[in-house]
């Protein structure tokens, strides 16, 4: 673990945390983005780090649509959560969305020390004090199974699904990609039965589940 890409918009933080993981994890490369279509792009520009900490909350993605986009683009690379959003409710959707740690964002220098070590020994890493709000064993809530719905989505079909929630037409959504729209009725028509729904509108709401508002007690 020699190299890192850090996905927050706080420039402050992103000096703070790469002081933090050359001291503590021996990471030497640490690339930096503000936006997750930035990552993206570094990514699709032949960026290869070997693990990827990701803030929840950016400007250009709503509640875990950045990871479980992010774990689509960079396969097997394990992404780690950095959030200030540390209710139980947060963590234990961000792990079953498939992030390889969940780390506080103002934990101390140990704290990130354990959690790379752990994450390097392939172990996944739950920060002091979170308590799985379920039984493991038991079904899956709505929320739950929504977010693993997603998680079955490609890179391309996360995509469009995202700018289907924004309300756009095929037509629209053929143009902002560069793509015909048959391919994009062919994507939405996939989005659809991996979602297991009949329709656009019932997308949206699968999508919605994922959301921080569903995740995070008001107040």
């Amino acid at each position: 673990m020699r190299s890192a890409l850090i996905v927050d918009d706080h420039p402050l933080f992103c000096d703070a945390l790469s002081m933090t993981l050359r001291a503590v994890a021996g990471i030497e490369a640490i690339a930096t983005a503000d936006r997750l279509e930035a990552a993206i792009a570094a990514l699709d520009g032949g960026a290869a780090p070997d693990v990827v900490v990701l803030d929840l909350n950016l400007p250009d993605v709503t509640g875990l649509d950045g990871l479980i986009r992010l774990k689509a683009c960079v396969g097997g690379v394990p992404v780690v959560v950095v959030s200030s959003l540390a209710d139980n409710r947060v963590i234990g959707a961000a792990l079953r969305a498939g992030a390889a740690g969940f780390v506080p964002k103002h934990s101390h220098r140990e704290v990130f020390r354990a959690a790379f070590e752990a994450i390097r020994a392939g172990v996944t890493y739950v920060p002091d004090g979170f308590v799985p709000l379920a039984d493991p064993a038991a079904p899956a809530s709505q929320r739950e199974a929504a977010i693993a719905r997603l998680g079955l989505l490609t890179r391309q079909q996360a995509k469009i699904l995202q700018l289907v929630c924004e309300g756009m037409l095929n037509k629209q959504i053929a143009y902002e990609l560069t793509i015909a729209e048959t391919t994009v009725k062919a994507h939405v028509t996939a989005i659809m039965r991996k979602l297991g729904v009949q329709s656009r509108t019932q997308a949206v709401l699968i999508a919605r589940l994922a959301s921080f508002s569903s995740l995070v007690p008001e107040g």
